[in-house]
């Protein structure tokens, strides 16, 4: 038994599923393991904008926040790309385009987890740490997915300023406002974005032409994909470095950050040269793991020097 939701091209039937298969469906709406890694991404920031352990109530508050507006950002971005997530092979199995539940309940769900993080980061934070948690859902929501994704090969590099928002919470939520540590913090993580998706468009790259998306690879070519995935990750690794003078960094997070920059260029210059067909997955899927380890390094760094200060 089935019942068809919508019309036109977008209607789907939604079979009868359980009341556990459709909550799965609904977490699976906010994409959680990426909503993980970009809370990892502001924890070292709660640490260097306190100078060490913020107050409990904003270092939780803000993790909860974070990760409630990546959440709200992932399920609108289901909502909006639910016609070509059916096209495409590594998608079509996500809860809309498999009619497992209607368009309409992620929508709704991206507007409770939006104010659910709007409440949670002004009631234990700030009001400036909010605001930029509500123009993170939007930037991903509406300026890349519904506007940049289908209308430029850059989407990517525009649209990176979306995933590096939580350094920019974090900071906001201990501090009152930005600086420029925070803004590199933001950066690496913007800078890191076009490496790590055009690797996995260069293995999907017939999912992208199919569906109509102008990834790099579809729009000007292989080749030039792998150049750029070069030159980024050229500029990532010295930026990397050059962060650790600037948010007050030391000689743990240093080498760690040049000995993981090390390995992402090899991954790049190995994708340059075709050593082997499934080295775009692999620089894919050692990116996800760069990112972890950089920051985590960075939140170790950054607990040390809190000890140190304490002692």
């Amino acid at each position: 038994m089935s019942e068809r939701v919508g019309g036109g091209p977008l209607g789907v039937a939604i079979p009868r599923v359980s009341a556990r298969r459709q909550a799965l469906a609904l977490l699976e709406l906010t994409k959680p393991r990426i909503a993980m890694l970009v809370v990892m991404t502001g924890v070292p920031a709660l640490l260097l904008a306190a100078h060490g352990f913020p107050d409990a109530r904003v270092f939780w508050g803000t993790l909860i926040g974070t990760v409630l507006a990546a959440s709200s950002a992932a399920s609108f971005n289901m909502y909006f790309d639910r016609d070509i997530d059916a096209l495409m092979r590594r998608t079509a199995r996500r809860p809309l385009p498999a009619g497992v539940l209607p368009p309409a309940s992620a929508l709704a769900l991206g507007f409770a987890l939006a104010a659910a993080a709007w409440w949670v980061l002004a009631s234990t934070s700030n009001l400036l740490a909010a605001a930029i948690g509500l123009v993170s859902i939007f930037y991903y929501a509406i300026v890349y997915t519904v506007w940049l994704k289908r209308r430029t090969a850059q989407n990517i590099v525009i649209g990176g300023g979306a995933g590096a928002s939580a350094p920019l919470i974090a900071w906001a939520a201990v501090t009152g406002h930005l600086s420029w540590a925070a803004v590199m913090l933001a950066g690496i993580i913007f800078l890191w974005t076009p490496p790590h998706f055009w690797a996995l468009s260069l293995f999907r790259r017939e999912d992208y032409e199919r569906a109509g998306v102008p990834m790099l690879p579809v729009v000007r070519g292989e080749a030039e994909t792998r150049v750029q995935i070069l030159l980024y990750t050229l500029v990532l690794v010295p930026v990397t470095i050059a962060a650790a003078p600037v948010v007050a960094l030391g000689r743990l997070y240093v080498v760690s950050a040049a000995v993981l920059g090390a390995l992402f260029l090899w991954g790049a210059v190995r994708v340059l040269r075709q050593s082997a067909p499934n080295a775009p997955m692999r620089l894919f899927h050692f990116s996800i793991i760069y990112l972890f380890l950089l920051y985590l390094m960075m939140t170790a760094d950054a607990l040390i020097g809190a000890i140190q200060r304490a002692a």
